[in-house]
């Protein structure tokens, strides 16, 4: 039984830091020898800082440590503000080998920050990037552990929490896979996403009907298209949607009227739900053979 999850906040940021008078030196002009340090010039009163500041913030973790962000608060600082020869902030520098190699001013979309990254700098793999990837091709319980040692690290992580969902619905942990992506957020909630809640909903209406004796039926009448519907959904609901896509299959393969295209619809459905991906690749493949 897997408990309730519930991401923990995250912890102090290790490439983002705050700078001033006394540490500037040592941290942005001499930290530059090692790694480039992009300089966010801000103020409390200032509203596009108070927008630029957590896209810079977001970027400086998806670089995974290509570079470090020393926030400076210039109302804290105006000496050195004005040594940099600030004339408005939002500005941002970024200093490379102890000195500036480029800067901007205002609150430039993500897209735009990235674009004057890149010119400088080589976005390395993230942690939490590193984890999902090792986790794809680790064992099933090992493979969870990474997912929520990466969510530690990214609690709003999207992609890392549908991964964990996608596990905890393979091994039937319905109610914590269903929080999970109930924590999603609205505007990040795409097809994969709404693919994961349907295969919530299916796992947890489990058709009616006996395997053995739907079973015997089909062996008895190849046609008994009713009793291969109802042994299908039994099998896909028990996770072997290779043997429920076969029983469809010979539906549309035998029939050339309604249960062909009642079982060609219910395929398509089952091919949104089915998480094997070969399984769908085959069901699909001999799907357009038979429909030709």
């Amino acid at each position: 039984m897997t408990p309730s999850f519930s991401p923990p906040a995250a912890g102090p940021d290790p490439f983002v830091i705050d700078v001033g008078d006394a540490d500037f030196e040592a941290a942005v002009l001499e930290r530059s020898l090692q790694v480039p340090v992009l300089l966010d010039c801000w103020a409390p009163w200032c509203g596009p800082c108070r927008s630029l500041t957590p896209v810079l913030e977001k970027l400086a973790n998806a670089y995974g440590g290509a570079f470090v962000l020393a926030k400076l608060n210039t109302e804290e600082a105006p000496e050195l503000a004005a040594a940099l020869r600030l004339r408005s902030i939002p500005h941002v520098m970024l200093f490379k080998e102890g000195r500036v190699a480029d800067q901007f001013s205002g609150a430039l979309p993500e897209g735009q920050v990235r674009a004057f990254l890149d010119k400088h700098l080589q976005p390395q793999a993230s942690p939490v990037e590193e984890l999902r990837e090792q986790a794809a091709t680790a064992e099933p319980e090992v493979a969870e552990a990474m997912l929520m040692q990466a969510l530690e690290i990214e609690p709003s992580h999207v992609e890392t929490r549908l991964d964990l969902a996608d596990r905890w619905i393979a091994r039937g942990a319905l109610d914590d896979a269903q929080a999970l992506l109930d924590g999603v957020p609205d505007a990040a909630r795409q097809d994969r996403h709404a693919a994961l809640l349907a295969r919530i909903d299916f796992a947890r209406n489990r058709p009616p009907g006996d395997p053995v004796a739907l079973a015997a039926r089909v062996a008895a009448n190849p046609k008994d298209f009713e009793a291969r519907f109802a042994l299908a959904a039994l099998q896909a609901h028990a996770g072997d949607f290779d043997a429920a896509f076969d029983q469809l299959l010979d539906v549309v393969l035998r029939d050339k009227a309604e249960w062909r295209e009642k079982a060609r619809v219910q395929l398509v459905e089952w091919f949104n739900l089915c998480p094997d991906p070969a399984a769908v690749s085959r069901g699909r493949r001999y799907l357009g053979m038979y429909l030709n």
